[in-house]
């Protein structure tokens, strides 16, 4: 106190004034920490029940799990549930070999057990077992014959062959698109296991060239499949980030990524590889849908951009859903997310209850009470965030609530037409093989053998939910007996 005493007016106005200085220095810096840490606790707080991160990021270190389910319901036990079908051996009647078997060696009295009275068959046992494979090398002579007239015949090689004198067969080429393309497996890794179940070794460059001699053949399919899409008259699109070529950014960009962007329906599927951008978005099969169709999105705005304008919407209900829970976290002593989320769930359920029934529309008094319940949640939380602060999640819960107001049309568009779905769940089932095969096999290294490798997945999508088997529907594409998806289905 003694030195503080020995300074002068002036003297101590100047050190008043820099501690001031350092304590607004402090406080700022307090400030700015502050909001640091409530960002941080948001995007901890962000898992699969209140944002679209997958369910496979709610283990991340630190992340809050999502919160369980109130109501009252029971978590499902493990296994196979009640009323599910089972899937078991069964004894065939006629089966594909039958084989007699005798004891054999010799009994305690030394006499050979093959001379002993044959007393019948005593027990049966049936086994389901795949025979080895192994390569089979297959000469093919094709002979040329003289007509009495004077015209050579050449007989014809076989299908699937190739030019050359040796090329590998229809089943080795579908197996390894099957691999690569169905479940993932890379090209080396591809080689190798076909190497270990036939004892063959094709190159790895045979094995990735065989992405785009499928690709080719598929040509007359893709364009039917894109066809049928652009005359349905619901569609769910989506889009999802795909890590393809090299590992560097290019200038302008943060990441090195592109984009995988579908459009299907529950009949067809069509894969698109390229950006996220405006012009990507109009090379999609949506900007060739006729006026009044609809198309399933999560919001996203180049939806809503002008080459779709002639096109109805339909928000995809369960991002809605995970946005109302991640209000409900910002709010928690608002009652309105959970009220607008119990109404867009009931009018889900009678949705679906009213197209199990077959009939075409929902009932209307069911509707109206529930649509009320809707207004009324939508605008007691525009009033409670009328004058929202900047904490994280407070102005995404405000831009909600006004697209739950003004766009009300494309959020219940559903309950108004059952052949409308409430959500892009489609869409988002056709997305996750490609968020596997990055799990799985990371970075794709050409983006033009990405794009064969997604015409062919949307033909093989298409071709399932059609009820064919994918690896018989590849190998007939070898063998030149392409499988055309019939348009009845689709456009129904």
């Amino acid at each position: 106190m003694s030195a503080l005493e020995d300074l002068s007016r002036d003297e101590l106005i100047v050190l008043a004034r820099a501690q001031a200085e350092r304590i607004a220095e402090q406080d700022a810096r307090i400030a700015e920490l502050t909001d640091r840490l409530a960002r941080l606790e948001h995007l901890l707080s962000r898992n699969s029940s209140n944002s679209s991160l997958s369910p496979s990021r709610d283990d991340d270190a630190g992340r809050t799990p999502p919160r369980p389910r109130s109501g009252g319901g029971s978590k499902r036990s493990r296994g196979k549930q009640p009323g599910a079908p089972g899937v078991n051996l069964t004894w065939r009647e006629v089966p594909d070999e039958r084989r007699d078997r005798f004891p054999e060696g010799s009994c305690g009295c030394g006499a050979d057990l093959t001379a002993g009275r044959d007393l019948g068959v005593v027990d049966r046992y049936q086994q389901h077992e795949i025979p080895l494979v192994a390569v089979r090398v297959t000469q093919y002579d094709q002979h040329a014959v003289a007509c009495r007239c004077g015209i050579v015949h050449t007989a014809t090689r076989p299908e699937g062959s190739r030019s050359g004198p040796v090329g590998y067969g229809p089943n080795l080429q579908a197996w390894c698109v099957y691999l690569m393309v169905v479940h993932f497996v890379p090209v080396q890794r591809c080689r190798q296991l076909v190497e270990s179940l036939t004892g063959t070794a094709p190159s790895v460059g045979f094995v990735h060239g065989m992405l785009t001699r499928a690709a080719v053949l598929l040509d007359e399919a893709d364009k039917r499949i894109r066809a049928l899409l652009t005359a349905a008259c619901v569609v769910c699109a989506d889009e999802t980030p795909l890590r393809v070529g090299p590992a560097a950014a290019p200038a302008g960009r943060k990441k090195a990524v592109r984009y995988l962007l579908v459009a299907c329906t529950r009949w067809v599927t069509h894969y698109l590889v390229g950006g996220r951008d405006l012009d990507t978005f109009k090379a999609m099969v949506i900007a060739d849908m006729a006026a009044g169709s609809v198309i399933v999105h999560d919001r996203y705005q180049n939806y809503d951009a002008g080459p779709f304008a002639h096109l109805l919407h339909q928000l995809c209900c369960a991002h809605l859903l995970r946005d109302l829970a991640g209000a409900g976290e910002v709010y928690p002593g608002e009652h309105w997310p959970a009220q607008i989320a119990d109404a867009l769930r009931g009018l889900i359920h009678q949705a679906n209850l009213a197209r199990d029934a077959g009939a075409t529309t929902i009932g209307q008094t069911v509707t109206d009470d529930l649509v009320r319940l809707f207004r009324q949640g939508v605008l007691v939380g525009l009033k409670a965030t009328d004058a929202h602060g900047s904490r994280p999640g407070e102005r995404k819960a405000r831009l909600l609530l006004e697209t739950l107001h003004d766009r009300q049309a494309d959020v219940l568009r559903f309950t108004t037409d059952l052949r409308i779905p409430a959500t892009s769940n489609q869409a988002e089932r056709d997305l996750r093989p490609a968020k596997i095969q990055q799990n799985i096999s990371g970075r794709l290294t050409s983006e033009d053998r990405t794009r064969d490798r997604y015409k062919i997945l949307g033909y093989v999508s298409t071709a399932a939910k059609h009820g064919l088997n994918q690896m018989t529907v590849l190998r007939d594409v070898f063998l030149g007996r392409l499988w055309i998806p019939d348009p009845t289905p689709a456009t129904g």
